[in-house]
C-alpha cells in the first residue's frame, strides 16, 4: 500500500463498516447511505491507497491481506476523530437554519436528530433562504442549513459540503376565489397566462427564484416582479393579499389566510432539498443531523424521484453526486 498525504475519515469509516459486516448492503444500512455511494467510497479509498482491500464475489465479501493490515489502524484513527468531535462539541450547540418556521422538511430532520442524540444541543435559526444562510455558514455564524444547493453561486458552493435530503413536490398558493382554486391539483399548463410570485428581488432567496424561472420557461407563466421585502409572516401575508399573485411553494408550505394550497402536476415539479454545511466543520451533532436526514429520507422515500417529476439537469447532477 502507498501512503497518501491525506485520507478522508468518511472513506475510512466506510472501509471499517464493510470490514465488520462483510456485506455491502448491511454496511450501507448501518451508515444510512446508498449502497452505490458506499461502494464508491470504498473504491476511492482503494485507489488512494493503491491496494485492493476486499475480495468481492457474488456470494461473499472478504478482506485481503492489505485490508486485514489496515483495519486496526483505521479503527484507531476513527476513534481519535470521535474523541476530537466529542471534545469540540462540548463547547457550543450546533446552529441549524430551518429557513422558515413553517417548512416541514428541515423541522422534521432537526426533531429527529434531537431524538437520536438527546445529549447534543441543536439550536434552530430562521434565515429565510439558502443563499443568505450559506454566507452565514461560511462566516461561522451558522453551522448548517437546508435548500437548493445547485442554485448557489459557485463561490459559495466551493466552501460547502452537502447531503441530498428530499425531492420535495412543489405547489401553488392561490387566493381562495381564484378560478383554479376548486381544482384538487393544478396542471402546470393551467398556469399559462398567470403571473406567479417566486421571491424575485429577495436577496435571501435567489436560488428559489432561479428554480421558478427554469420551471416557467416555455410554459407561458410570468415571474412576478419584486415586491417590498416583507419581514415576518403578517407582513408577507399583507403584501401577497394586495398583489393577489399566486405563490410558488412546496406541498408542506404553511397555511395562509384566505388562500388554498394546491399541488402542481403534469409534470410534478420538484424542489431539491439538501443539508448544507461548511467544509471541514468538526462537531459531533453534525453527524447526528446527517444521520437523521438519511433515516428520514429512507423512511419517507424522500429521495425516490417520481417518474413524472421535473427537475433541472444541474440539480439532478447535484442530487446524485454524493
Amino acid at each position: 500500500m502507498s501512503a497518501p498525504a491525506h485520507l478522508d475519515p468518511r472513506l475510512l469509516r466506510a472501509f471499517v463498516t464493510v470490514a465488520e459486516e462483510l456485506h455491502f448492503t448491511r454496511a450501507a444500512a448501518r451508515l444510512y447511505v446508498a449502497q452505490q455511494a458506499l461502494s464508491r467510497d470504498v473504491r476511492r479509498l482503494e485507489r488512494e491507497l493503491g491496494s485492493e482491500l476486499f475480495v468481492r464475489t457474488t456470494r461473499q465479501v472478504t478482506l485481503t491481506a492489505d485490508g486485514e493490515r489496515l483495519l486496526p489502524y483505521a479503527r484507531r484513527a476513527l476513534q481519535a476523530q470521535d474523541d476530537l468531535l466529542a471534545a469540540a462539541g462540548q463547547a457550543r450547540p450546533l446552529l441549524v437554519d430551518l429557513n422558515s418556521a413553517g417548512l416541514e422538511t428541515p423541522r422534521r430532520v432537526l426533531h429527529r436528530a434531537r431524538g437520536l442524540a438527546p445529549g447534543h444541543e441543536l439550536m434552530a435559526r430562521y434565515e429565510s433562504g439558502l443563499t443568505w444562510a450559506a454566507g452565514e455558514v461560511l462566516a461561522g455564524r451558522l453551522d448548517a442549513s437546508f435548500g437548493r444547493f445547485a442554485g448557489l453561486a459557485p463561490a459559495l458552493r466551493a466552501g460547502l459540503d452537502q447531503q441530498p435530503v428530499r425531492y420535495e413536490p412543489m405547489a401553488v398558493v392561490l387566493p381562495e376565489d381564484h378560478p383554479l382554486a376548486p381544482l384538487p391539483e393544478v396542471p402546470l399548463a393551467a398556469l399559462a397566462g398567470e403571473t406567479v410570485y417566486a421571491g424575485a428581488g429577495n436577496p435571501r432567496t435567489p436560488e428559489w427564484t432561479d428554480l421558478a424561472r427554469l420551471l416557467f420557461e416555455g410554459r407561458g407563466i410570468a415571474l412576478a416582479p419584486p415586491v417590498p421585502l416583507a419581514v415576518g409572516d403578517e407582513e408577507f401575508q399583507r403584501i401577497m393579499a394586495r398583489t393577489r399573485h399566486p405563490i410558488l411553494a412546496v406541498v408542506d408550505f404553511p397555511e395562509l389566510p384566505s388562500t388554498v394550497l394546491r399541488p402542481l402536476v403534469d409534470p410534478v415539479p420538484l424542489s431539491p432539498v439538501s443539508l448544507v454545511w461548511r467544509k471541514g466543520l468538526v462537531h459531533p451533532a453534525l453527524e447526528v443531523l446527517r444521520r437523521a436526514a438519511a433515516v428520514l429520507a429512507a423512511e419517507e422515500g424522500w429521495l425516490e424521484r417520481p417518474e413524472e417529476g421535473w427537475i433541472p439537469a444541474t440539480d439532478s447532477v447535484v442530487m446524485t453526486s454524493v
